[in-house]
């Protein structure tokens, strides 16, 4: 056994002949040079990449495994240069009845084994999707039902970033998860908590207590890659083994989760676009107490706080700890020329955050920017909670 690090929820800007994929992703943000940065800077070993169903990126991985840089392991999952294994993920937007009877949309994280399993999925899906080719786009089905379709081509389902106030189950669906997958509860084994909040907010629901939790970075952007993440323990990289540790089966499970304090997501707070600022408020309102303005985001705090059934004790003994971390990019005074001689003298960015000493690091950077990095990689930076659609800020 050993530990590897694995960022689940990474999206593709546009194709390699330039055809959009995730409109507001980079264009930078290819399938080959997610690999590369995975590999090369970030030193992720196992990647979610989760627009796979594309066809025009399923076009992409077959010219990818020409090139002799990568191929399908037995076990499934793409290795690439024998570093990283790619998991073929698709995020699908589905179709919830929601509370009081309301519309609502879900997105989930779907991941399957093999090329000819994603491509099986992607030909089904395009009889409930309108647009194939693009990234999470509607489907006319439920999450109740598109389980059933993704086990059907050997994939899981992960219900992705649960809390936040658009496209999740909690934030903008239900109150529980059962009540969407009813006695298929079970085929539900872990579930992605999103930037906005944390395991110790999360156990404060009780039908999660038995769900493995897995924190992704949702980038949108090469630099934004593992800016949250997660350290398991397996056997091998591959798909069966990252599936073993998500079920915590034969030994392989989740170490722990690496990710921001949820108040530097961008809907940690409900937040009135009109006064441009943090507001307390219930769900129920329909205007800001402070300036009556209508434009009013509530956030992921104040939704688990309306929806909690238990008081905020100890999570479950199985629970792997939650390490607050701010990534480089965060970090006051870390910018892309610091970040590119760090990585020159200390190869990755998983090296730096978990491997080398304060003394090293000034030895590259100087004393400030090093104590920087030190106390924003050990839960010391000062952090001012973010809201409606904008990120918190990091003070040291």
């Amino acid at each position: 056994m050993y530990e590897i690090f694995a960022d689940l929820h990474v999206h593709i800007g546009r194709s390699e002949n330039g055809k959009p994929i995730k409109i507001t992703g980079a264009r930078s943000l290819n399938f080959a040079n997610i690999a590369k940065e995975c590999a090369e800077k970030k030193g992720i070993n196992v990647v979610g990449i989760i627009d796979c169903a594309s066809p025009y990126v399923i076009e992409d991985i077959e010219n990818f495994l020409r090139t002799g840089d990568a191929y399908e392991l037995r076990d499934g999952g793409i290795i690439y240069k024998d570093k990283v294994c790619i998991l073929l993920g698709s995020e699908v937007e589905t179709t919830e009845t929601g509370r009081n009877g309301k519309r609502g949309s879900a997105h989930n994280v779907c991941f399957f084994p093999y090329l000819k399993d994603i491509k099986a999925f992607s030909s089904e899906m395009s009889h409930h999707i309108k647009n194939i080719t693009l990234s999470t786009q509607h489907s006319d089905i439920s999450g109740y039902e598109l389980i059933d379709i993704v086990e059907k081509y050997n994939g899981i389902l992960i219900p992705a970033h649960i809390f936040t106030p658009f496209k999740s189950y909690y934030g903008n669906c239900v109150d529980r998860l059962q009540d969407v997958f009813k006695e298929k509860y079970d085929k539900i084994f872990a579930v992605e908590l999103g930037l906005s909040s944390d395991t110790f907010l999360a156990d404060e629901i009780s039908e999660l207590e038995n769900k493995t939790f897995v924190t992704n970075s949702d980038a949108h952007s090469l630099p934004r890659i593992a800016r949250e993440y997660n350290k398991m323990q397996v056997e091998d990289i591959s798909f069966k083994e990252v599936v073993k540790a998500l079920k915590n089966e034969d030994g392989r499970k989740i170490i722990a989760n690496y990710g921001l304090d949820p108040k530097l997501g961008k809907y940690h707070r409900s937040f009135c676009e009109d006064c441009n600022d943090s507001i307390e408020i219930d769900e129920a309102a329909t205007e800001c107490p402070r300036c009556h303005g209508k434009n009013i985001t509530f956030g992921v705090f104040d939704r688990i706080e309306l929806i909690k059934d238990k008081p905020k004790t100890k999570s479950p003994k199985n629970r792997p700890p939650y390490i607050y971390q701010v990534p480089l990019t965060f970090i006051p005074g870390v910018g892309g020329k610091t970040i590119d001689k760090l990585l020159s003298n200390f190869e990755t960015e998983m090296n730096i955050l978990h491997n080398v000493g304060k003394d090293d690091l000034e030895g590259v950077v100087g004393e400030k920017i090093a104590n920087n990095i030190y106390k924003a990689s050990h839960g010391e930076a000062k952090v001012h909670s973010g809201g409606g659609g904008v990120y918190g800020k990091v003070t040291i």
